[in-house]
C-alpha cells in the first residue's frame, strides 16, 4: 500500500505561488475573450470585466464576413507548415555537424553564428537585401529571412550531444553512413526536442506581422495577422469618421474587434499546443540541460 506523501508548509506555499501566477497569466485573456463577446454599448461604459455584457456574436460575424478571410486563414497554416519544415531541415542539417569533433572548423563557425544572436544589421538592411534579391511580395520574403535561429539550432545540437556516442558508433561499424545515422538513430530519438522547436518556428510564423508588413503588398499574400491588422485598421478609421459625424450606428468598437482578432489568431495554437505538450518540457530541459 502507497503511502500519501504528507504535504508541507513549502509545499502548501509554492502551490498557493503557482496557482496565483497561472490566474495573473488566466486574467487578462478572460478579459479579452468577455471583451470580445460584449456589445458596444458595454464597451464604452467600461463595464466589461470577466464576463461577456450584452452577449454579441457581432465582431465575429465581422472578422468571418470577410469574404476573403477562410483563404487568409489556409494561407497562413500552409505558410507556417512550409516555413516550420524549412526552418528544422536547415536547423538539423546545421547542428547535427556541429556535434561531431572531427569537423574541422567547427568552433569558428559556431562562433560566427552565435554573433549574429547579438549583432544584426537592423530593419532597413534586412529590407534592402530582401528587395535585392527579388522575393518582395512572394512566400520567399516570409520565409527565407528568418529560415533559422541559432538559439534554436544551439538548443538543438546541445541535445544531439547528449545522445550515447556508443549508438552512433555502432551502426558505424556497421556501415551505416553519417547520413543514415542522423536518419535513423539520430532523429527518432530527437523526436521531443524536434517537436518542441518546431512548436517554437510555428508560433514564430503565426504570430509574425512585422515582415508581412514591410515586404507583402499583394492582398493574396496577406497572413492572419496582417489581414487582422487591415480589418482593425479599417474599422477605427469607420469609428472616426462615425464620430465625425456625431452619429454612433451599429458600427464595431475597435477595442472589441482586436479582442476578437487575438480569440480569432490563439485558436489555431491552443488546439496544437495539448497535442504537442507531452514532448514541449521534455524537449527543451534535455537540450537545454544535457552536454
Amino acid at each position: 500500500m502507497l503511502l500519501r506523501k504528507k504535504t508541507t508548509l513549502a509545499d502548501s506555499i509554492i502551490i498557493v505561488i503557482i496557482t496565483g501566477v497561472a490566474i495573473t497569466c488566466l486574467i487578462p485573456f478572460l478579459y479579452i475573450i468577455a471583451l470580445s463577446f460584449s456589445s458596444n454599448n458595454a464597451i464604452v461604459s467600461q463595464k466589461v470585466v470577466l464576463w461577456p455584457v450584452e452577449f454579441t456574436l457581432e465582431t465575429y460575424r465581422t472578422i468571418l464576413g470577410d469574404s476573403e478571410m477562410i483563404y487568409t486563414l489556409g494561407y497562413t497554416v500552409v505558410l507556417t507548415a512550409l516555413f516550420t519544415l524549412t526552418c528544422m531541415f536547415l536547423t538539423i542539417c546545421a547542428a547535427y555537424p556541429l556535434t561531431k569533433k572531427r569537423l574541422r572548423g567547427r568552433s569558428f563557425f559556431l562562433t560566427v553564428m552565435i554573433i549574429t544572436m547579438y549583432f544584426s544589421g537592423g530593419i532597413i538592411p534586412d529590407y534592402i537585401l530582401v528587395k535585392g534579391l527579388g522575393i518582395m511580395n512572394s512566400i520567399g520574403s516570409l520565409i527565407l529571412p528568418g529560415a533559422m535561429s541559432i538559439f534554436y539550432l544551439i538548443i538543438l545540437k546541445t541535445f544531439f550531444s547528449s545522445l550515447p556516442e556508443s549508438l552512433e558508433e555502432s551502426a558505424s561499424i556497421d556501415g551505416c553512413s553519417d547520413l543514415g545515422i542522423l536518419v535513423r538513430i539520430v532523429l527518432p530519438l530527437s523526436m521531443p526536442a524536434i517537436a518542441t522547436l518546431s512548436l517554437f518556428y510555428a508560433v514564430d510564423r503565426w504570430n509574425g506581422f512585422q515582415d508581412a508588413l514591410f515586404y507583402i503588398t499583394d492582398k493574396n499574400l496577406y497572413t492572419m495577422q496582417l489581414k487582422l491588422y487591415q480589418i482593425i485598421t479599417e474599422s477605427q478609421q469607420l469609428d472616426n469618421q462615425q464620430q465625425g459625424e456625431g452619429s454612433f450606428g451599429a458600427y464595431i468598437v475597435p477595442e472589441a474587434l482586436k479582442a476578437a482578432s487575438v480569440v480569432f489568431a490563439t485558436i489555431p495554437i491552443l488546439v496544437v499546443y495539448p497535442k504537442l505538450q507531452k514532448y514541449f518540457v521534455d524537449g527543451l530541459m534535455l537540450g537545454a540541460i544535457k552536454g
